[in-house]
């Protein structure tokens, strides 16, 4: 069955986070990670046939939900998930945040593998916690963990939570078993426990396979909770739902206590029947939008190289979010970011809201027709090339 990435569906005007917060006319915005594709038939059809009903109240999370998410990890990761370590909430953000609050104590430090997703610095800092910040090694644009200084910083006894992001946003970065093996040595080894946000896991290419860090061993398993969403391969984050795997149960009854303390404990009949119908009935859809994104990258690719030689991107493995070294340039990120949306009206991501190690580069989202992606590299160009 074909797909259709290439038509422009107008989103100014729909209350769009994305389109709509760029005031300037004519703005394209390549920076919040949503999508600007329909998402898949099946999820559409399944939302239409609920919409019909027309009663909205609350909702009863059914088996066929759970039955859903195992059989999708058991089938395409290899993942054998027991629906009793599955709680849901509204979002991985949520979902972080209160893993955070039921694993740790105020004061207490969690790791960071930097430059990484900005909420993540956020859901340290509301829980009371602080940040401890493991550089990650940048060779030439190739990302590797530096493990020493992770060994160091899980030596702290007021070290208690490693935030693992698989795959990494912001540097594309899928963690291979090796790697992961060896952060869950370390984190054993200091009794620190790892939460391991892997929304992007569906968005990897060839050659990148996500393996799930709780997959890897029964003690990874019991001493880590996961972090899983169909929200980012589906595009359908304003549906608000996500699951926590966790498999000992005296953690899940803390983090069970915490989501109901910071009251994200109910999710809508939109998110569970999305998930439904995503899990069951759009493999197909998901391995063509790879092949989509797969070819929107080698795109920037050949334009960077003709139009843009001095810039770098890195090695993208997984996420739909190139990560723009612009170093050489002497400019900080968010002169970059502001000169290409007053300039060029164009809304990237500066690398300073990464944190650590983000400073001097830009995140841009390529989750588009490639026509609009076409165009977003020439305002790049033009702006850069100023």
């Amino acid at each position: 069955m074909q797909y259709d990435f290439d038509t422009i569906i107008p989103r100014r005007g729909t209350n769009s986070y994305k389109w709509d917060t760029p005031a300037a006319e004519g703005a394209l915005p390549m920076w919040v990670a949503d999508m600007d594709f329909r998402t898949a038939p099946a999820i559409i059809e399944a939302l239409q046939r609920r919409v019909a009903h027309g009663i909205f109240g609350y909702t009863h999370v059914p088996d066929a939900y759970y039955e859903a998410v195992t059989e999708w990890f058991a089938r395409r990761h290899g993942w054998s998930i027991d629906p009793a370590w599955i709680v849901y909430t509204s979002g991985v953000v949520p979902a972080v945040s209160a893993i955070i609050k039921a694993m740790t104590r105020p004061g207490d430090k969690v790791i960071v593998q930097t430059p990484a997703y900005n909420c993540f610095y956020s859901s340290i800092r509301n829980n009371g916690c602080l940040l401890d910040s493991n550089l990650l090694i940048n060779q030439a644009g190739n990302y590797s963990i530096d493990f020493d200084g992770l060994e160091r910083l899980a030596a702290d006894p007021r070290t208690t939570v490693l935030l693992l992001c698989n795959p990494h946003n912001p540097t594309g970065r899928v963690w291979m078993r090796d790697e992961l093996r060896h952060i869950g040595d370390i984190c054993l080894r200091h009794g620190v426990f790892v939460i391991a946000d892997e929304i992007h896991c569906e968005l990897t290419y060839e050659g990148h396979d996500y393996t799930p860090f709780a997959s890897l061993s029964d003690d990874f398993l019991r001493h880590s909770a996961t972090c899983l969403s169909p929200s980012k391969a589906f595009n359908i984050a304003g549906l608000q739902i996500a699951n926590i795997v966790a498999a000992d149960e005296e953690v899940r009854r803390r983090i069970d206590r915490a989501i109901n303390d910071n009251e994200v404990c109910d999710v809508n009949p939109f998110g569970v029947l999305a998930t439904i119908a995503a899990y069951n009935e759009g493999e197909a859809w998901l391995d063509a939008l790879r092949h989509y994104l797969w070819g929107n990258y080698e795109y920037l690719k050949d334009f960077l190289a003709e139009r843009l030689p001095g810039y770098t991107v890195s090695p993208l493995e997984g996420t739909y979010l190139p990560w723009l070294d612009c170093r050489h340039t002497g400019l900080t990120s968010d002169a970059l970011a502001d000169r290409l949306l007053h300039e060029q009206r164009l809304m990237v991501n500066p690398g300073t809201m990464y944190g650590p190690g983000g400073e001097g580069f830009l995140r841009l989202n390529m989750a588009c027709p490639r026509s609009v992606w076409r165009e977003g590299l020439e305002r790049l160009a033009k702006g850069l090339n100023n």
